[in-house]
């Protein structure tokens, strides 16, 4: 008989099961737990233990090989996760045959300056192209794949959001042809599995889409793109809490192939630690920045958006946050109406005359009293993307106002319905979100206006002015493609956006600010505590806190009550670790982490 241990896929434990069967490593089997199939994950050949095994019940013709494997012990190590979570994000290799397709590369179109940046980028093992907006950074990834394509190869072209996919499925396409599979969580389980089917043939040899692209069974991997390298959503905020940014350049280094990351407005970090070249915008188009120390539709703001529409051109208005409002607040007491499960104010939903809670999704009817105080004087602070498209359809009612953030874009249909209708130029005025800024290319865009910025340099975090100074150039980015255009900003900091509009110099002295205390000079790790009983997630906290204290070589940077003390019914608690070394990071959590502590390494959010 044979015994194997076998990581349960997403699941946080191994076990010990029995087999006749001569079984490799890596295989995908199934298995029973708790008189339920499962399907796991042959990590390991072991001895024959003092306790009675259950069998495997079916060996499949999917496995996983040895890259990944490797991969995915250094993601449950670092990510402090089970080899089976870290696994589960894989898509595992099936035994067939594969076809040979050749490529014949098309002439390069490049300039001058696009061929100097791509013969910088093939000469790193990893490199940042910092490349305005305009600049030509997609004709690089192309003659890039073009090259990779020729020596049959495959490559994988990661963007953070799927909002992006549309409309860089259509631009690689035009030169790939049906080489190209874009892949991410909205495809239908029939495109999915058609998809896949074209990797694992090896039909497929641009796979393009968010984190989980990286995670497919692509045999000969080439190389690694990761465009808008800046973006947060490259960051997972649920187990296994991986960074597909960090992923995606370690598996480089193991593979031995080189990944390149892109942006106009590159992350600090990225900056600081990998060779960089930098391209200047060549669309010669000159941008006209209207600073407007009003908020919401002021008189500066309406008066651009109606000259843009007289002339024919299209608006985008950029709004940090979802819904009408932040927060409906009571103007007797203060308190904002909160959820009853999580310790934050509830968004407005007025088209649904509902209050909703954007962390637990608990919706309630819109109350007509305060629940604190029972005042009637409730009323909503900061303008949310609902009713600002209101109020823009009551002011320009012959222009067709919509809007583009995650309540309104729902499915993959609807992204592609509203992003088609607005290259068309049937939109005339685009409301939305933080999606707004996510790399979208349009010509008829003349005017850009940026709301709430201040909201977000004001938040609590040392990523703050980073965040906020990227925002503020990849929306002015989205106009003035083809002509000149305009950029209104609403902020009473107009000096800072006005300053960093280099967003090198920005990249410079920001890099001092942090010297010594934040990443990239420091590591970070937060661990968090939650628990329905909320004496045991404090006890949790505590009990970690006491062990870390005889650690050496971290510091404990700050304990107690999470941001928002509670989500979806659960007290949290958390403790904020700073090291020059991730590796003294990792053994003073492994040495104190209890059952209750959840860990996440290099975090980008401290909610």
């Amino acid at each position: 008989m044979n015994y194997y241990e076998v990581a349960l896929l997403n699941h946080p434990g191994t076990f010990t099961y029995v087999s006749e069967e001569d079984i490799p490593l890596g295989r995908l089997v199934r298995v029973p737990l708790h008189k339920r199939p499962k399907e796991g994950v042959v990590i390991e050949r072991v001895a024959s233990p003092d306790f009675q095994c259950l069998a495997i019940e079916e060996v499949t013709s999917y496995f996983y090989i040895s890259w990944q494997l490797s991969i995915a012990r250094f993601i449950a190590r670092y990510y402090v996760c089970s080899r089976g979570e870290a696994l589960g994000l894989f898509v595992p290799f099936e035994e067939r045959e594969q076809k040979e397709i050749a490529y014949t590369p098309t002439p390069s179109i490049l300039t001058p300056k696009q061929q100097e940046a791509l013969d910088f980028l093939k000469s790193h093992e990893v490199a940042l192209l910092f490349g305005a907006t305009g600049s030509g950074k997609t004709e690089i990834y192309i003659e890039y794949f073009k090259e990779i394509l020729s020596q049959g190869k495959e490559a994988i072209f990661l963007m953070p959001e799927i909002s992006l996919t549309p409309q860089m499925e259509k631009r690689l396409r035009a030169v790939f042809g049906d080489l190209v599979v874009m892949w991410h969580s909205k495809l239908s389980k029939k495109r999915r599995s058609e998809a896949l089917e074209k990797i694992r043939s090896g039909a497929a040899k641009i796979v393009a889409g968010p984190r989980s692209a990286l995670f497919l069974p692509l045999k000969n991997l080439g190389l690694i793109v990761v465009d808008e390298e800046h973006d947060e959503s490259y960051k997972a905020q649920n187990r296994p809490r991986i960074n597909a940014k960090d992923i995606a350049i370690y598996m480089g280094k193991q593979l031995g192939i080189p990944v390149v990351l892109g942006s106009a407005t590159p992350s600090v970090t990225s900056y600081h630690r990998f060779a960089h070249i930098r391209l200047p915008s060549f669309s010669g188009t000159q941008k006209e920045f209207i600073y407007d120390s009003g908020s919401g539709l002021s008189q500066t703001v309406l008066a651009n958006i109606r000259e843009v529409l007289e002339r024919g051109k299209q608006a985008l208005i950029f709004i940090p946050t979802r819904a009408h409002f932040k927060y409906l607040v009571c103007q007797e007491c203060g308190e904002a109406v909160q959820c009853p499960f999580c310790d934050v104010g509830m968004s407005v939903h007025f088209d649904k005359r509902a209050l909703m809670c954007h962390y637990c999704n608990f919706t309630e009817a819109i109350p007509a009293k305060c629940p604190s105080c029972g005042a009637e004087a409730l009323s909503a602070k900061r303008h949310g993307t609902s009713e600002i498209a209101a109020e823009l359809r009551a002011i320009f009612p012959d222009a067709r106002i919509e809007k583009f953030d995650r309540d309104e874009i729902t499915t993959q249909k609807r992204l592609e319905k509203r992003l088609e209708a607005f290259a068309k130029g049937e939109i005339n005025i685009l409301v939305g979100t933080q999606m707004l800024s996510k790399g979208h290319d349009y010509p008829d865009v003349a005017l850009a206006v940026i709301m709430d910025i201040d909201f977000v340099l004001a938040m609590a975090d040392f990523r703050a002015r980073e965040r906020a100074v990227s925002l503020f150039l990849q929306i002015a980015g989205r106009a003035g493609r083809k002509e000149d255009a305009k950029v209104v900003v609403q902020t009473k900091n107009r000096d800072f956006f006005d300053r960093y509009r280099d967003y090198g110099l920005f990249l410079r002295e920001e890099l001092e600010l942090r010297r010594g205390l934040y990443p990239p000079f420091m590591r970070l790790a937060q661990l968090l505590f939650a628990h329905k009983d909320q004496k045991r997630a404090q006890a949790a906290m505590e009990e970690v806190r006491r062990c870390l204290e005889g650690c050496s070589d971290i510091e404990i940077v700050g304990s107690g009550p999470a941001a928002i003390e509670k989500i979806a019914g659960k007290f949290r608690y958390h403790i904020l670790l700073r090291s020059p070394s991730a590796k003294s990071l990792l053994q003073a959590i492994y040495a104190c982490k209890n059952d209750l502590c959840e860990v996440d390494m290099d975090p980008v959010s401290f909610v």
